[in-house]
């Protein structure tokens, strides 16, 4: 909203279903920031009645966060009434670490980004590419970070991670981490849906190891707290399954060679945020947004601003 407000547009918000508090607190706080009325409208409806507000003529752009399949419709539907989208759509975001990485660092940057918002974030760290001089020290280093993770009551300053959003998400985790065993995966941690009151849906900080093509934990996106473990033999061969996907939201090089790890950002991985020793994040004053079925266009800075404004020409020529 806030690069689209910054343009000078008005806005309309069509929430997801299971966040009608968030959407109502980001309308309060927008007012008691002095936003004149109706310059933020939060619209508390279903999916279904969103395409009759894309379809009024008042409403000249789009912008969606979400699945790739709801971003392909949001995209078609927008596309035929010859209106801008923005579609900020899945990820599995690839994280590399060579040989020459510092592997403390490695593993406690990958712990940060898997459990962020409980895994369900769409630039969380989700595939770790690790190259085979360093994969036991790795592996052995980040099962340790993952299990301390404290998992808890998320309105308790101590806890690290909550319960995911719903009961359906989790399952549906569950089901991919199942299906990438059977096909092989390891499970080196958790894995297991906990005991807990009906309604519950925490899930455990989880490790598959051996994790190949074929498999949900390669070729799928994890929304939760599932973290994939692919061993490589070398960089190339971690460049080449950082980019077997269909995704290009963020990725991350772990080594101690910072050219090198520039390079290999710049030039080698498809995807539209690329960090180097650290794990991929927002920031307002950096451009948000991916390649390939990660979606289209940008938010935040200049360039999210320029995605909602019309550019004009104007020549005027002075008089004799």
């Amino acid at each position: 909203a806030e690069y689209m407000g910054t343009a000078g547009n008005t806005m309309v918000l069509k929430h997801a279903s299971n966040v009608f508090g968030s959407a109502a607190a980001i309308e309060s706080v927008l007012r008691e920031a002095g936003a004149p009325e109706g310059v933020f409208l939060n619209c508390p409806i279903s999916g279904g009645q969103a395409s009759a507000i894309l379809e009024h003529p008042a409403v000249r752009a789009v912008a969606i966060t979400g699945s790739t399949p709801v971003g392909r419709k949001i995209g078609a539907a927008a596309g035929k009434l010859l209106k801008k989208s923005v579609l900020e759509l899945g990820g599995s975001d690839p994280y590399l670490v060579l040989e020459d990485a510092d592997v403390q660092l490695a593993a406690q940057s990958c712990t940060n980004g898997r459990v962020l918002n409980c895994g369900q974030s769409c630039v969380g760290a989700k595939r770790f590419i690790v190259t085979a001089p360093v994969y036991d020290q790795f592996l052995a280093e980040f099962k340790a970070k993952m299990a301390a993770i404290k998992v808890g009551d998320p309105l308790l300053d101590d806890t690290q991670m909550g319960p995911m959003a719903n009961a359906s998400g989790r399952q549906e985790v569950h089901q991919q981490v199942l299906d990438s065993q059977s096909k092989g995966a390891v499970i080196e941690l958790g894995g297991v849906i906990p005991e807990g009151p009906e309604g519950s849906c925490f899930y455990p900080v989880t490790i598959l190891s051996n994790v190949t093509k074929g498999m949900p934990a390669y070729d799928e996106e994890i929304f939760g707290p599932v973290a994939s473990v692919i061993k490589v033999a070398d960089e190339a061969e971690a460049i080449k399954v950082a980019n077997d996907t269909p995704f290009g939201l963020g990725a991350a090089v772990f080594t101690r060679d910072l050219a090198k790890g520039q390079r290999i950002a710049a030039e080698e991985l498809e995807a539209g945020m690329c960090f180097v020793n650290e794990n991929v994040k927002s920031d307002p004053r950096l451009p948000f947004g991916g390649a390939k079925e990660s979606g289209l266009g940008r938010e935040c800075s200049h360039y999210g601003i320029k995605e909602f404004v019309n550019i004009k020409t104007v020549v005027v020529r002075p008089s004799n």
